[in-house]
């Protein structure tokens, strides 16, 4: 089976490591071989949380620069802040609603112009789904559920080898009574995907 590369990066509290779980699972039900790691860090400070998930025939979960298929980011920042583990076929997916550290609160620090952020991804890069995740959260009635919309668009790129169907029915496990909202809000992702996906400058 080919080998695919991805990586999830947030902050802490956005549940980055609760829809690496729920691909995880999706994986185990669809027959798929897996590997897992993740990277806490501060999270209960706000601090960058990643994971790592490895499909098909691999023996390490270590994903070196270079070297991720996709790459998922939940923070606008931390997706630019992750661009060395790309390549030049890499489809991003970055969620465009910001949520800036502290020292920008406190003017010590400058957050990036999103446009610009998005031409420097989009230019590195084969594909970029970039759109406002929260907002979707807030349209699927759980303003806790950016990441399910964002493996909604994930799963809409059709990178991984997973059916969009064993996603649903891992959330709808994982997620129980809030399972209603998060596939809603996993449809929603998928639709924004089909609707915004950009080709970057290397494909």
């Amino acid at each position: 089976m080919k080998i695919t590369r991805l990586i999830v990066v947030a902050v802490g509290g956005q549940g980055n490591l609760l829809a690496s779980r729920i691909l995880g699972e999706a994986a185990l039900l669809s027959g798929v071989p897996v590997r897992m790691s993740e990277i806490h860090g501060m999270a209960q400070r706000g601090g960058v949380v990643e994971s790592s998930l490895v499909f098909g025939d691999a023996e390490s979960t270590i994903i070196s620069d270079g070297e991720a298929d996709a790459l998922v980011g939940f923070e606008p920042a931390e997706t630019l802040r992750a661009m060395n583990r790309c390549h030049r076929g890499t489809t991003v997916i970055t969620n465009l609603a910001p949520l800036p550290p502290f020292t920008v609160a406190i003017g010590k620090g400058v957050y990036p112009d999103l446009a610009m952020l998005q031409e420097r991804i989009g230019a590195k890069v084969k594909k970029l789904i970039a759109f406002d995740a929260n907002a979707l959260a807030r349209e699927a009635g759980n303003v806790l559920s950016v990441n399910m919309v964002l493996l909604g668009a994930l799963l809409q790129t059709g990178i991984l080898p997973l059916a969009a169907e064993k996603v649903q029915e891992a959330i709808i496990a994982r997620t129980g009574k809030f399972s209603a909202s998060n596939i809603k809000a996993f449809t929603l992702g998928y639709e924004a995907a089909e609707r915004t996906g950009n080709t970057g400058k290397n494909s």
